[in-house]
């Protein structure tokens, strides 16, 4: 009984902390794709860049991780106000082919980009001394790491459905989203507010990316890697739901931990029927009278 309840443990904990990365690079997408009607398939390049950015500055110039993911958000978001002002903005109304097309040669340029700083290795994803510790849960012992993830991903979740459901900000947004004409109509500046929520979708990103650098090591192709997983959990989640984000991520991860940690040669095709079997049941469930 002892070992059963280390390994749910064990599988519990780790797979959410894998969640919770997934949750806050996915949610970023949740907001543009679902709040602004935006299909960026370049939006793993930000999270790429905010480890890329994290891993240089902790293990090229000895910054500490709570710095480096700090830089990595603002020198992010800083790039994504440009790259919004430059492309992004002509793209509010054009066409999902249109969008889709454009950012995907962003996207490729994004890893050709990387590639091009940083080589074509993937990046060291050790941990500092302090999260790479252990914590005693009296069953197993847990990397404190992974428990620092799952608290950050708690920790943003409730200040995102906050933030665009209990705040003036994020009924803006939506009255925006629902009728631009109208929404300008009453003195609302449509092109800043879709400026700060894309800046804030490509933030999120960066952050995933930058704490996540230990699961998902920095490597070119990250911007394509795990886009099939990114765009599978924004498609479950719905448009712009905080809180189902955050329960769908948490399952994929749970799921993949749990499949790779019991069936370590085919655990990691368990993770892709799990996400089809959710969407099947999703359109079946909405085909209902």
């Amino acid at each position: 009984m002892s070992d059963f309840a280390a390994s749910l443990i064990f599988i519990v904990l780790y797979g959410l902390s894998f969640g919770m990365v997934l949750f806050a690079i996915s949610i970023g997408l949740v907001i543009t794709m679902g709040l602004m009607r935006v299909l960026n398939m370049a939006h793993g390049f930000f999270a790429a860049l905010g480890a890329y950015v994290t891993v240089w500055l902790m293990f090229q110039q000895g910054a500490p991780l709570w710095l480096s993911v700090v830089v990595a958000c603002v020198v992010v978001t800083l790039l994504s106000i440009l790259i919004e002002r430059t492309f992004f903005r002509h793209l509010y109304t054009a066409a999902q082919l249109d969008q889709v097309l454009l950012t995907i040669g962003l996207a490729f340029l994004g890893a050709a980009f990387l590639n091009l700083l940083f080589g074509p290795n993937p990046q060291p994803s050790t941990l500092p001394s302090s999260l790479a510790a252990n914590v005693d849960l009296g069953i197993r012992t847990v990397q404190l790491y992974r428990l620092f993830i799952v608290v950050l991903g708690a920790c943003l979740m409730l200040g995102l459905w906050w933030l665009f459901d209990k705040t003036d900000f994020g009924a803006r947004v939506r009255a925006a989203v629902d009728n631009r004409r109208m929404a300008e109509a009453v003195g609302i500046d449509v092109d800043r507010l879709f400026a700060i929520t894309f800046a804030l979708g490509c933030c999120l990103a960066a952050l995933g990316g930058a704490v996540g650098y230990a699961m998902l090591p920095p490597e070119p192709m990250y911007p394509f890697k795990y886009l099939v997983i990114i765009l599978i959990v924004v498609a479950l989640t719905g448009f712009g739901n905080i809180k189902s984000g955050a329960f769908i991520a948490a399952s994929v991860g749970i799921v993949d931990t749990g499949a790779r940690f019991l069936a370590p040669t085919y655990g990691s095709f368990v993770i892709y029927v799990f996400l089809i079997g959710m969407m099947v049941s999703r359109h079946l469930r909405m085909a209902e009278p």
